[in-house]
């Protein structure tokens, strides 16, 4: 398999499921679009696009234009050739601003291992189905996806207390997920080095919080890995 990766980052690269990916022997072209490289003109080569986090918005297109063309590129994916998608964080909302939804600052932010509850529809949906009726999630967003309540080709498959689309897909191909379930053990340290990161995490838990996020994400870290081989199983299965 040859998967399009789309990082906004170096540090934010697909994680735990890269490590399942190339063990598998697929190959992942990675195109780090903060450094300025640029989506190949021709998509046809590739069997699955994955648009990972960052620390930038949706909305940031004049500081950062490459935005621009990556929603482009998204929505010639997604909607006009229909093939296989998986959206975190930054990448989820970047999926949900391309089907006709908006990025609105969430209302507290989620920061920390946080509960996410799936919906009814989740239990016949092919990547979701598995999962239990509750999972803890590594959450590190202030902006999150709202506005796609009447689109006739959106599911919600996964809600926290404050973020309706945790996990939704368009059709059955497309999948965003808000939260990180791609997480390694030594993710959340790594992270806490970013000072964008940093900076939220220390607003909305305060000055002294990155050790103790860490020592909750390690000690979910088997039920996260556990999760995220489940999905990455039933990813290939769509390809």
């Amino acid at each position: 398999m040859n998967i399009l990766v789309l990082q906004h980052i170096a540090i934010e690269d697909p994680g735990y499921i890269k490590d399942l990916m190339e063990a598998d022997g697929w190959r992942l072209t990675r195109i780090e679009l903060d450094q300025g490289e640029k989506i190949p003109d021709d998509l046809g080569g590739f069997d699955a696009m994955l648009c990972m986090g960052g620390p930038m918005d949706t909305w940031m297109e004049d500081e950062y234009p490459w935005l621009v063309d990556e929603k482009k590129r998204i929505r010639e994916w997604v909607v006009d050739l229909r093939k296989p998608f998986l959206g975190f964080c930054l990448g989820c909302q970047l999926l949900g601003e391309v089907l006709g939804g908006e990025v609105v600052q969430s209302d507290p932010p989620e920061i920390g291992v946080l509960d996410i509850d799936m919906t009814p529809a989740a239990k016949q949906d092919s990547l979701f189905g598995e999962f239990p009726p509750t999972i803890k999630a590594v959450q590190w967003h202030s902006w999150e996806v709202r506005g796609l309540d009447d689109h006739a080709d959106v599911t919600v498959l996964g809600s926290s207390g404050n973020t309706r689309y945790q996990i939704f897909k368009y059709r059955d191909h497309a999948y965003a997920v808000q939260f990180h379930v791609e997480v390694r053990a030594e993710t959340v340290m790594q992270w806490g080095r970013v000072p964008e990161y940093r900076a939220a995490l220390e607003n909305s838990l305060g000055a002294d919080a990155l050790e103790g996020f860490d020592r909750q994400a390690r000690a979910q870290m088997p039920e996260m890995n556990r999760l995220a081989k489940l999905l990455y199983r039933n990813f290939k299965k769509i390809l």
